[in-house]
């Protein structure tokens, strides 16, 4: 059993969702709590098992998308993830994270939609007229955005955005690979009967230039899953994701977002609504229960 804990690791950054722990040898101990966030709060209570949902599931896709693209994560040593983050940590290797969130999208919905309304594009990629809510692009898009701080707002980016940022190389490879990763998830979600709607992917590069998929992928925190059978577009789709919580802030909360307020908590059955979300998100694209976090 580990001996360690977090407590005795240096704390090196804390995000919505993952802290970040130094560990010798220039790796770093990648927790993901059980945090939940919408509309850039973090909100209360957490979701039970959602850390362990999104470590979990991150690995069977690593392990599967290998071919792709090199992930982040190192062996552990024996004992080196603390018993309170047992099923929910990684080590991974120190990364340059590129300044843009890669974003592919296959169908429309949330964020493009709203900027589609606005001026028939999505991030500069101009969509036919008269697509509705849930509709299916003629192909897939990547739709970059900002790396907003906690409590800012991404922003949508141009491709001349993006080449600014990075220049024109990186950006080429960040949206090829971004598309891959959408379409080889798709892929396999489909298998399971769920809509890969769209899915946001963290990179970072080795010194030698090599692009690595970190932090976490195709996830319900990351991605929007439908379940195929019940999709139809010109309404919000039902999902196994966090919209439950999305639609409740928006709805039945009252709260008022642009009011400068922050949200309240959320009540036990959107909890517990959530919870059974990522854990069939989980059991429906693995074809297997979420493991014990022993």
């Amino acid at each position: 059993m580990s001996t360690a804990r977090l407590t005795d690791l240096p704390l090196r950054h804390r995000g919505k969702v993952r802290e970040l722990y130094e560990l010798p040898g220039e790796r770093l101990l990648m927790v993901a709590s059980d945090r939940i966030s919408a509309f850039d709060f973090v909100l209360e209570p957490a979701i039970p098992d959602k850390g362990r949902v999104l470590t979990q599931l991150s690995l069977w896709w690593f392990d599967r998308l290998a071919e792709l693209a090199p992930n982040h994560v190192l062996p552990a040593a024996a004992g080196e993830i603390p018993v309170e983050a047992a099923g929910r940590a990684v080590v991974c290797e120190r990364l340059s994270m590129v300044p843009v969130e890669c974003v592919a999208r296959g169908y429309l919905t949330g964020s493009g939609l709203a900027d589609y309304h606005a001026t028939g594009t999505v991030c500069g990629v101009p969509l036919p007229a008269g697509l509705e809510d849930g509709a299916r692009l003629p192909e897939p898009i990547f739709t970059p955005t900002t790396k907003a701080p906690v409590g800012e707002h991404d922003e949508p980016m141009t491709w001349d955005d993006v080449v600014t940022a990075v220049g024109p190389d990186l950006a080429v490879r960040l949206r090829e690979l971004t598309l891959r990763i959408y379409a080889a998830g798709a892929t396999v979600t489909a298998r399971a009967g769920i809509i890969l709607a769209d899915t946001k992917v963290e990179l970072g590069r080795r010194a030698d230039g090599t692009l690595v998929i970190a932090d976490e992928l195709l996830t319900p925190d990351s991605s929007r899953f439908w379940p195929a059978d019940s999709w139809q577009p010109g309404r919000a789709q039902p999902s196994f994701d966090k919209q439950p919580v999305r639609d409740w802030l928006a709805g039945g909360s009252g709260w008022d977002r642009t009011g400068g307020t922050p949200p309240p908590a959320l009540p036990a059955d959107v909890v517990a609504g959530t919870r059974a979300r990522y854990l069939e998100a989980f059991e429906r694209v693995t074809g297997t229960s979420l493991p014990s976090a022993g």
